[in-house]
């Protein structure tokens, strides 16, 4: 493979992430406020498909993270993290609990099988457990005459010092929503009135959209805006003081003259309307760019904008570089992030969310820890102008 281009890789900045934690910690603790809650770093799906082990460098000083499983959270410790876990969705054994690696651990309960599995552990491997209602999304969680059943079952674990706490989890279905979240807060405070116990309720929609009443929690679970992406419909992270922590970018390999008239792409869905001047990128929907995007997509190339032109094939999709004279074969193309389209605004071109982007890039495309002093529109790593290398995993 010596020879040909590298193909698209995804630069990530850890030092966004952490602008993005403290940016929200700032939301959390109003002036005047003494009292702030803490925050999970969500890092589910290798950190938001930000890959884990850039992602911890940003997210150093979260309180704890929040991960699926519990084999993602032995990978969390062989990566050094020290401080608190959150196992949110794990299937676990009382053997499973017993492993020292994970703690302190904390375990979310949403189907009453799982409490057979907590019984029997000795101190100090006593995780912390957070009871979840199936509330509105209803994808997990108990019910309501389940919940009260399995609290009761635990606050006597709790006071038997068989546990290390016991809390209180809601997901909600719509919280970017200003109509449905209050309704979903005051459902699930009606339905633990009188149970004891540390809150965590809020995760990045709740906490941008109402800090006010997100403050008044004890933990919150903050996942895509921790990596500079907008969890609310119309805003972007940047409006929201967030910083973006990835930039996709892929070079041209090739240019094409296109004469009016002629198609570009897979059964010419798009037809120049003049004599053009093409560039094909390295990146298709085998690296995870979305083969949906419809209406004015755009690259950043030379750090200004091209327009996407024709259908995105498996590993080529093409620009116009009409009015770009000067870029060619090896040049960095960016195809969101810093230098390029946000990526809000490329979901919106393919009608998806912004998490679906970044954690459907494939494993052909590498995760690289951005150096501080690498600009966004220099081209990918090992590029030139005349001769291109392949960029390594």
């Amino acid at each position: 493979m010596t020879g040909h281009p590298p193909g698209a890789v995804a630069l990530i900045d850890a030092q966004a992430i952490a602008h993005n934690l403290r940016r929200l910690r700032r939301v959390l603790r109003p002036a005047g406020t003494r009292r702030a809650p803490r925050i999970w770093a969500v890092a589910k799906a290798d950190a938001y498909g930000h890959g884990l082990e850039h992602a911890l460098a940003g997210l150093a000083d979260a309180d704890g993270l929040g991960v699926l499983t519990l084999d993602d959270a032995l990978r969390c410790r062989r990566l050094g993290w020290k401080r608190p876990i959150l196992a949110m969705g794990a299937d676990f054994t009382l053997a499973d609990l017993r492993d020292p690696a994970l703690y302190p651990l904390h375990v979310v309960i949403d189907r009453p099988e799982q409490l057979a599995g907590l019984a029997g552990l000795p101190p100090p491997r006593m995780p912390h457990v957070w009871l979840r209602h199936c509330g509105a999304l209803n994808h997990a969680g108990l019910q309501a005459g389940e919940y009260r059943a399995a609290f009761r079952s635990l606050h006597a674990e709790l006071e038997a010092g068989r546990l290390a706490g016991l809390g209180h989890l809601q997901h909600y279905a719509g919280a970017e929503d200003p109509e449905q979240l209050p309704r979903e807060r005051r459902a699930f405070h009606e339905l633990i009135s009188g149970m004891p116990g540390p809150l965590c309720t809020e995760n990045s929609a709740a906490v941008l959209s109402d800090p006010a009443s997100a403050c008044l929690t004890d933990w919150v679970r903050c996942g895509i805006a921790l990596y500079g992406i907008s969890p609310l419909r119309g805003l972007t992270g940047r409006a929201l003081g967030l910083r973006p922590a990835m930039a996709l970018q892929a070079p041209l390999y090739a240019t094409q003259a296109v004469r009016a008239g002629q198609g570009v792409g897979y059964h010419g869905g798009f037809r120049a309307e003049r004599d053009m001047r093409i560039g094909l990128v390295r990146c298709g929907y085998a690296d995870g760019y979305p083969r949906t995007v419809q209406g004015p997509c755009q690259a950043g190339v030379q750090g200004r904008m091209a327009a996407i032109v024709g259908r995105v094939s498996m590993d080529t999709l093409a620009v116009d570089l009409s009015a770009h004279p000067d870029a060619g074969p090896g040049d960095a193309v960016t195809l969101w992030g810093p230098g390029g389209p946000e990526v809000e605004s490329v979901a919106g071109w393919a009608g998806t969310i912004s998490a679906h982007l970044c954690v459907g890039l494939t494993a052909r495309v590498p995760r690289i820890l951005r150096p501080e002093a690498q600009e966004p529109s220099r081209p990918v790593a090992g590029a030139t102008r005349k001769k291109a290398r392949v960029a390594s995993k």
